[in-house]
């Protein structure tokens, strides 16, 4: 475990022009201690708006992205667009996938082709649904949004 070796504590690069403690903040998402000891889990949601992100993680960034992608899309129960809890596995897996696939790309961040390898083992070769790809696209607009800067507008009314 990485928190049991020598040296300065892990901190994840930075990511320009997106915060994630903002992004937290502004989507009301608590991120907790990473407990999972199944060393295949690299992250995981929970009711209450809470996430873990392994520090051992092969992206972080992907993997908070999917994990965010799960609380928004309402896979942990009590999210914002939950349509039900009898949402197949491979559909809740799909989605959130792809929802860190479009912030990696967006962000210009890598992983895109492990985001694309997953979908597909999930996907089992169905077509996503006109449903689902709106609560993707809504889902990574809400963590990019959140994370960024809010714009202030300079323009003064006259």
């Amino acid at each position: 475990m990485l928190a049991q070796t020598e040296g300065a504590d892990y901190h994840p690069p930075a990511i320009p022009e997106w915060n994630e403690q903002r992004a937290l903040t502004t989507l009301n998402i608590h991120r907790e201690a990473f407990e999972d000891l199944d060393g295949n889990v690299q992250g995981y949601a929970k009711r209450g708006r809470k996430i873990a992100v392994s520090t051992l993680a092969f992206n972080p960034f992907r993997t908070l992205a999917h994990e965010l992608a799960h609380v928004l899309l309402g896979h942990t129960g009590d999210g914002d667009l939950s349509d039900s809890e009898a949402t197949p596995r491979d559909i809740r897996e799909v989605e959130a996938e792809a929802v860190a696939l479009l912030c990696c790309e967006s962000l210009g961040l890598p992983g895109a082709e492990y985001s694309r390898g997953y979908i597909q083992s999930w996907g089992r070769g169905q077509t996503i649904t006109d449903r689902s790809a709106q609560r993707i696209f809504h889902a990574a607009d809400q963590i990019l949004r959140a994370g960024r800067p809010a714009v202030t507008d300079t323009h003064e009314a006259n």
